[in-house]
């Protein structure tokens, strides 16, 4: 009885809302003229809603864009939305004058959040969270790899966050890994293992509009595809918190349905192109390997924890969200 009701408590609390019948692609990390991008912010939501995106969080560094007359430009309701953030940028120095870059994301921020600093990568990470949940905006970690600034540890000791960036577009941030870290998707199995929630987000992290080209910071290359009631801020701020959303690079999913019993991943299959879905537990392990959509695997309840990586014949790839089978 008291495992029963412990397996039902985890479910209640870990399992995406799946209510919802809409389905919004965004990106959560871009760049204007008001820091570090070639564009400015007119042009870059331009770019966005013209490439059929729903939504697109702009983040300049350490700079709150003014987006309520972007949406005044391009109001069109339930079709497109730009939502105010920003990348809070800091760093630290350690002894041997090692830089680490720390950046996180405030999504749907409503005021400016200062850098926090702190005596340790841990110490600034953390307050930079506190800060941004002080705020009232969501918290995603940035680019983990970038200068190889956050560990393992850092990660899994850093408290009250739920996001951070499994996969970022940004050409110099060693997503992949190598040299002896984690690749970032290894990182989330490692953090998953130790029983730390976190949902993993695909960005752009998009700089230049202007160059095109694999060694420019360009948009498209990564988003999210968020499930919420209607196409607001405050809406899709909150399913990106509770994780109703998947991340994806090309590969478009149907629906994703998590029960006490099985995980189902529904994709779309265009034309000649093939999919593999691989549904992931504890240490990465692959548990089952499928070809057909809709893919359902049977939850056992010893996994530890249950995702699914959708990867097409293109390169494309699609990450849903963990769901626990135990009590952390």
């Amino acid at each position: 009885m008291r495992r029963t009701l412990a397996f039902f408590l985890v479910f209640l609390l870990l399992v995406p809302f799946t209510a919802y019948s809409k389905w919004y692609k965004g990106n959560t990390h871009t760049h204007t003229i008001n820091s570090d991008g070639d564009s400015s912010p007119d042009a870059v939501a331009r770019w966005y809603k013209e490439h059929r995106y729903h939504f697109v969080v702009i983040t300049d560094h350490n700079f709150l864009t003014e987006v309520g007359c972007l949406n005044g430009l391009m109001a069109a309701e339930e079709k497109f939305l730009v939502m105010s953030g920003e990348e809070v940028t800091d760093d630290f120095t350690d002894s041997d004058d090692r830089d680490y870059a720390i950046h996180l994301n405030a999504v749907n921020l409503n005021r400016l959040v200062l850098p926090a600093g702190g005596s340790s990568v841990l110490e600034v990470l953390q307050a930079n969270v506190d800060s941004i949940n002080a705020s009232g905006a969501v918290c995603h970690i940035n680019h983990p790899n970038f200068h190889w600034s956050l560990s393992l540890e850092d990660m899994y000791r850093v408290n009250n966050y739920k996001l951070y960036e499994l996969y970022n577009g940004h050409p110099t941030v060693n997503n992949a890994g190598g040299g002896g870290y984690l690749s970032t998707e290894a990182l989330w199995d490692s953090l998953l293992t130790r029983g730390k929630l976190v949902y993993g987000v695909a960005s752009d992290d998009a700089h230049s509009f202007k160059d095109l080209g694999p060694r420019y910071a360009n948009p498209g290359r990564g988003w999210v595809w968020v499930r919420a009631d209607k196409l607001d801020p405050g809406e899709i701020a909150r399913a990106l918190d509770r994780g109703d959303f998947y991340s994806s690079t090309g590969v478009t999913l149907k629906d994703i349905k998590i029960t006490g019993k099985s995980y189902t991943v529904e994709f779309d299959q265009r034309g000649q192109t093939r999919h593999t879905v691989y549904f992931i537990g504890r240490g990465g392990k692959v548990l089952q390997t499928s070809y057909e959509s809709p893919a359902v695997y049977r939850i056992t309840g010893k996994e530890r924890y249950v995702r699914a990586r959708v990867a097409d014949s293109n390169g494309g790839v699609a990450w849903t969200q963990p769901f626990f089978t135990s009590a952390k």
